[in-house]
């Protein structure tokens, strides 16, 4: 995988490494989609040699529907306390930590009041103030940052990528990597994402029927945070083109944009039934 941008996390990593004192645990934290658990991979496998994507030395651990229980991480332990299969040390990364729920949490600080030897451990989350303070405190904290346009920008040009896509993606990535990579995988999406703005603006202006149904829809598809970050990317843009000219309805927008995120928030960090969660923004809309 090709890391975009992060060169001050990857020194600081690297300072580290030369230096010897590389802590056992990590928690690796910025918006969604920058790039951290590449990061993070690509870095232990200096460590692990081959593909670390299919290593055995290297455990990820990610959500379940919408939680990450204690099992996940008694097997994960279990696994860790195991000598290596073939690399000096194993690794163990938990993606979307802060939905560790509280004996998840409970069951990994032990681990991390005791941590074995030869092993590293990164918690990757955008929203670190969901964990134990004492979690926090037992980790080597590195923030990561949305990526300048002109990294993202470079990488693109590698690929290709022709000159009106790019300026869409660069305008929809929004400092995010991961965001700009997705849609080079799937050139359809960036279709698929004026389709879904187009449906935003008839949810606004329909009635609590046809509003109701589209809940039901959008709660079924399992990426519904993306398709609120497609509704509240349109409406900055909206928000930005009325400021200019001089709208003064533009605190409507606002207002909209506030409710989305609050809603992409609950959904990011708890196990709400998307659903209900939905109505209740469109009731709001």
């Amino acid at each position: 995988m090709i890391i975009i941008g992060h060169q001050k996390q990857w020194q600081y990593l690297e300072k580290l490494l030369k230096k010897d004192c590389l802590p056992h645990a990590f928690l690796f934290f910025g918006q969604e989609k920058l790039g951290k658990k590449t990061l993070a991979i690509e870095f232990f496998s200096k460590f692990l040699g081959g593909n670390p994507y299919s290593h055995p030395d290297l455990f990820l651990i990610e959500p379940k529907e919408g939680v990450i229980q204690i099992s996940q991480i008694r097997e994960l332990i279990w696994k860790i306390s195991l000598k290596p299969y073939s690399a000096p040390i194993k690794v163990g990364i938990i993606d979307q930590a802060h939905l560790m729920n509280k004996d998840a949490q409970n069951s990994f600080l032990k681990t991390l009041e005791e941590p074995a030897d030869n092993t590293f451990l990164i918690l990757i989350t955008p929203y670190h103030e969901f964990l134990f303070p004492t979690i926090i405190s037992r980790c080597q904290i590195l923030k990561f940052f949305p990526v300048s346009n002109k990294e993202i920008k470079d990488y693109l040009e590698k690929e290709k990528v022709n000159k009106d896509e790019i300026e869409t993606i660069l305008k929809i990535s929004q400092g995010r990597p991961g965001v700009a990579i997705d849609f080079l995988k799937n050139r359809q999406k960036i279709k698929e994402r004026e389709e879904l703005i187009s449906q935003f603006k008839k949810i606004i202006n329909s009635d609590l029927a046809f509003r109701f149904q589209c809940a039901q829809k959008i709660s079924e598809f399992p990426d519904v945070k993306d398709i609120l970050d497609s509704w509240i990317f349109y409406l900055r843009e909206s928000l930005f083109s009325r400021l200019q000219q001089k709208d003064y309805l533009f605190q409507k927008d606002v207002e909209r944009i506030k409710k989305i995120q609050e809603i992409s928030f609950l959904i990011s960090t708890t196990n709400v039934n998307c659903r209900l969660a939905l109505e209740n923004l469109f009731l709001q809309l």
